[in-house]
């Protein structure tokens, strides 16, 4: 059954259509690409990857090319050309991370802009290395930065805060940022296993990468917790202000002593202490989640402590969350 989706279902029928450019065609842009399909009134406009640009794209045949390994392109256009010169409401930017410089994201963030076009991104890197720079910059364009997918995925976080939380003050956000280390330390847990052996069975069922580092050291969570205290806390920081603490040291031995006093051992980014860290939470606490879910408690002044889990990756529940970012920006739209 095809999903409904009511901001789209209440456009008028000769209302233009809401136009995409997906820069980046990896594993998050093709599940943008299968994801706006059944959605009335989007039209993906060009798709642009490592090897080239499809103009006016027919997205089965794309997503096709792309499994077979062929190159999507139909046009000498590059990336920057097609967010330059060609017409449409909003840059899906969803190049791979780079932490270092937030390059070509960073790039790529910078023209859409300055060219007055909506960004939705999944791409932490520009946000990391200037997330002031790129808000004041949407501001002062009046067009729209939206990064729901940055930090949890299909998981709703950013937001569940900025609109249902609007009336309240946050407080504090600590959570539990990355499924892969989740992933590892639960069956560390409650296999008795330890961490190479399940590191590499991870590494196998895809859910941790070949070279583990970006995940396992912290440094994913750590550009989650940059992201959460520049967009509520004004904390103006970077990646270099975080202190961070991996989990590739945790034993055994100090799973089972944690769990035989009731507790489990998560990875945590705590945003108001820019920290990340393993530590101890009660077991029946709700941020004791299994497996590769991710969960995040925030903190307010008048409505308590309200926590959300959710998945925090995979290539179609990120492009959920971009999808609910593009949905708003056509909602406003019109």
């Amino acid at each position: 059954m095809r999903a409904d989706y009511p901001e789209a279902r209440t456009m008028q029928d000769n209302s233009s259509p809401f136009k995409l450019a997906i820069i980046g065609f990896g594993a998050v842009g093709q599940g943008v690409a299968r994801v706006v399909q059944s959605v009335p009134h989007l039209e993906v406009v060009a798709i642009a990857d490592s090897k080239g640009v499809a103009l006016t794209p027919d997205l089965e045949d794309v997503l096709a090319r792309k499994r077979m390994g062929k190159s999507i392109a139909n046009s000498d256009l590059t990336a920057l050309d097609v967010i330059r010169t060609v017409d449409h409401d909003v840059v899906v930017e969803v190049t791979p991370t780079n932490i270092e410089n937030g390059e070509p994201g960073l790039t790529h963030f910078r023209e859409a802009l300055k060219n007055k076009r909506n960004v939705v991104t999944s791409n932490k890197g520009p946000l990391v290395a200037a997330f002031g720079e790129l808000t004041e910059l949407a501001r002062a364009q009046g067009v729209a930065l939206r990064y729901e997918a940055t930090v949890g995925g299909a998981m709703p976080i950013i937001n569940l805060i900025r609109d249902t939380l609007a009336g309240t003050q946050v407080l504090g956000i600590r959570g539990v940022l990355n499924g892969t280390c989740n992933y590892i330390l639960t069956r560390m847990a409650e296999e008795a296993l330890e961490y190479d052996q399940v590191l590499s069975e991870a590494q196998d069922m895809g859910i941790a990468e070949a070279d583990p580092t970006y995940d396992v050291a912290g440094i994913d969570t750590a550009c989650k917790v940059v992201i959460l205290a520049n967009a509520f806390f004004n904390r103006q920081v970077t990646f270099a202000d975080v202190n961070v603490i991996g989990i590739e040291q945790i034993t055994q031995d100090a799973l089972q002593l944690a769990r035989q006093r009731g507790f489990m051992v998560k990875l945590i980014g705590d945003v108001q202490e820019l920290t990340v860290a393993p530590k101890l939470i009660p077991l029946r606490h709700p941020l004791n989640v299994s497996g590769t879910l991710n969960a995040a408690s925030i903190l307010t002044d008048t409505a308590g402590e309200i926590t959300v889990a959710g998945k925090g990756a995979g290539s179609i529940e990120t492009a959920s969350a971009i999808l609910s970012d593009i949905l708003s920006l056509m909602r406003e739209r019109d």
